[in-house]
């Protein structure tokens, strides 16, 4: 599985947000949205802009059944993307928006 591999490198690396992240992104895949959710948090606690964890953050809480918390970071996500101009994370934002 990805998500040991990345656990292992993390481990070996504590401090390693890309670490960090390619192992939420990992167990998100492998379907173990909570535990990714907590490691996409950590991401966005070192760096609140950083528009890929959170978008990653709203689709962990949409597999977990939390909509109105998934409506709130998508529309933080949603501002990163307009603010950093990136449309394609945009367009599938408001995607993620509209299927709410």
């Amino acid at each position: 599985m990805k998500s040991e591999r990345y656990r292992s490198l993390l481990e070996s690396n504590p401090q390693s947000e890309l670490f960090q992240f390619s192992l939420a992104q990992a167990l998100l895949e492998e379907g173990q949205p909570e535990e990714a959710l907590d490691r996409f948090q950590t991401c966005l606690e070192a760096k609140p802009e950083w528009m890929v964890a959170s978008i990653l953050k709203s689709k962990c809480l949409i597999a977990l059944g939390r909509n109105a918390d998934a409506r709130t970071e998508l529309e933080r996500s949603l501002q990163l993307a307009i603010s950093q101009r990136h449309e394609d994370p945009e367009k599938e934002v408001r995607k993620l928006l509209a299927g709410l």
